[in-house]
């Protein structure tokens, strides 16, 4: 996967190689124009050769050595072939230097005149090694941000991914459950079974449609819920009671993740309601500045082991949808009190 460099990024990248270089070559000018006079180009020329060389040696290294010997064969061959480039540029260096600043015979100049030319022949050979160095540098970060950019894309697509495929998990366990319910009114209550499918194709709309995208405004997931607690109400017994409180703007644009909520109630609906004794739902939705809370407090008839009502997938849906869409911006909290009579969810998201 190659990275895409955005245009500002490439020239802001070239400018500051031209500064720094025009920057590097602009010493010897004024090293050389100590006093008010003009510039001796022919002077400067003879000066020029060091960072020349800089140059060479910065540029073989970061457009070729680094990414064809250091990135794909390894640093011994790249060590090798610096090494031996800096020792023969070393030479060049001295022998252009040799002639370009013709030194009189050892006897018509005094001992202390100059220093020994091993000290600048040393000198120029560190300043090569630092200027590879720091051409290896800046490949080594350039090369660091483009693998983590990568590695941020596949995290990106795997995560994407992954959503898409619980999406796409939660509307065929979202719906067998509907339709185990429809099932169930169908042996009893005809009427209140076709008035069950009408408000199954509003939900399904809400499912096909906006579950498609991955948030929706707040008002329509809760028009969804108040759907769906509906069709509940349909089978149930008069001993079941389900209250909800709503606090939510009226046609709430805050962005939500669809069907966030609906596993929470779904659960509630599955282990908080019993045949034969009195039986309580409680759904609350609420809605603050930069938070959405969801609390449902349930009578708790845990359903037996060989009970398959629900695959049992939902739950383990919400937690995994949650850290792939709310990664450190949510607190869910579930927990069944003392007694073991009710059992209360509470999930809060930052959005």
């Amino acid at each position: 996967m190659k990275s895409i460099e955005s245009p500002k990024i490439r020239f802001a990248e070239i400018l500051t190689h031209i500064i720094g270089w025009g920057i590097i070559f602009g010493f010897p000018i004024f090293f050389m124009n100590k006093g008010n006079g003009p510039v001796n180009w022919l002077d400067y020329v003879r000066h020029v050769g060091v960072p020349l060389s800089f140059l060479i040696l910065f540029y073989l290294n970061y457009c070729l050595f680094i990414p064809k010997l250091l990135f794909d064969k390894g640093i011994k061959e790249y060590l090798g072939i610096n090494i031996l480039l800096v020792l023969l540029m070393s030479v060049a260096l001295y022998f252009w230097q040799s002639i370009a600043f013709f030194e009189p015979p050892m006897a018509e100049r005094r001992p202390h005149d100059l220093p020994p030319r091993a000290i600048f022949v040393l000198r120029d050979m560190f300043s090569m090694v630092l200027t590879i160095a720091l051409a290896t540098a800046i490949r080594l970060v350039g090369r660091w941000s483009q693998i983590e950019t990568e590695k941020k894309e596949i995290e990106k697509s795997r995560a994407e991914a992954e959503l898409k495929n619980l999406r796409n998990q939660l509307n065929p366990h979202f719906l067998l459950n509907t339709l185990n319910n429809i099932y169930a009114l169908i042996a009893f209550d005809s009427d209140k079974a076709q008035e069950a499918v009408q408000e199954l194709s509003k939900l399904l709309r809400h499912v096909l449609y906006d579950n498609q995208q991955p948030f929706v405004s707040l008002g329509k997931e809760v028009d969804f819920i108040r759907n769906y607690i509906e069709l509940m109400r349909i089978r149930l017994s008069p001993n079941v009671t389900v209250k909800t409180q709503i606090d939510i703007t009226p046609d709430s644009q805050t962005q939500i993740a669809p069907l966030i909520f609906i596993s929470l109630i779904e659960n509630a609906f599955k282990h908080g309601i019993s045949p034969t004794e009195p039986s309580l739902i409680f759904i609350a939705i609420s809605e603050s500045e930069h938070q959405v809370a969801c609390v449902i407090t349930n009578s708790n008839f845990p359903k037996a082991t060989d009970d398959k009502s629900g695959s049992g997938i939902g739950l383990e849906q919400v937690r995994k949808r949650l850290e792939l869409m709310y990664p450190g911006r949510f607190n869910w909290k579930h927990e069944t009190s003392e007694d073991g009579k009710s059992y209360t969810s509470q999930l809060i998201i930052e959005v």
